[in-house]
């Protein structure tokens, strides 16, 4: 049974924030808001969360997990970044973009595209998720919330709960949510190539 909390949406409840991110540390799932859709996470080295995600979300070894980082500073341990692909995240994040860059050996094998070796990351603009990356101290693993099948990720937390209940570990209840999906963008190639049409504009990229 999946517990349940309720966090203020601009100032998140310290003491509720520590529960969440000891949650995730012990390998729990969570579902949680952020600026576009509702998302799944938790601790970017447990291998049988990826299983888990997975699974909730009926996709294979193929599917790009995101990493939630900080600041682009965390984005620059993790993947490889150069000049130009760095005026561009500085200039779009934090936001609703997703970015596909090359992974650096930070990261565990396991959680690359397996033959491209890419991996999404992105800085939300969300108090609650900033919390939390804040309390952990490091990246937040996560998959959009959208179930096989369905065209929209969920947004409502209480229907999160009746249906994730026994999937997950911890709802996150934090406000209105979007419920839409960010603007996914690869930037590996040298010139941005538009993989998802979503919150973000494209104005930035030149798309």
């Amino acid at each position: 049974m999946a517990q349940y909390f309720s966090l203020h949406p601009e100032q998140p409840q310290l003491r509720l924030i520590k529960q969440a991110a000891q949650i995730m540390r012990d390998g729990g799932l969570v579902a949680f808001p952020t600026d576009s859709a509702y998302a799944l996470g938790g601790h970017t080295g447990d291998s049988p969360l990826l299983a888990r995600i997975r699974r909730i979300r009926g996709v294979d070894e193929r599917h790009h997990f995101t990493l939630l980082c900080r600041d682009l500073s965390d984005i620059a341990t993790y993947a490889r970044v150069d000049n130009s692909q760095f005026r561009l995240l500085k200039a779009t994040t934090p936001g609703p973009y997703t970015f596909i860059l090359e992974g650096t050996k930070e990261l565990p094998r396991r959680l690359l595209h397996p033959k491209r070796k890419t991996i999404g990351l992105r800085i939300p603009d969300h108090p609650l998720v900033s919390a939390l990356l804040a309390e952990l101290g490091e990246p937040l693993l996560s998959s959009t919330l959208l179930l096989p099948g369905e065209e929209h990720p969920l947004t409502d937390p209480e229907e999160i709960r009746d249906r994730l209940e026994k999937e997950v570990d911890l709802v996150i209840e934090a406000g209105p949510c979007r419920g839409e999906a960010t603007t996914v963008i690869d930037l590996t190639s040298g010139t941005p190539e538009l993989i998802r049409e979503g919150m973000g504009s494209l104005a930035p990229f030149g798309l």
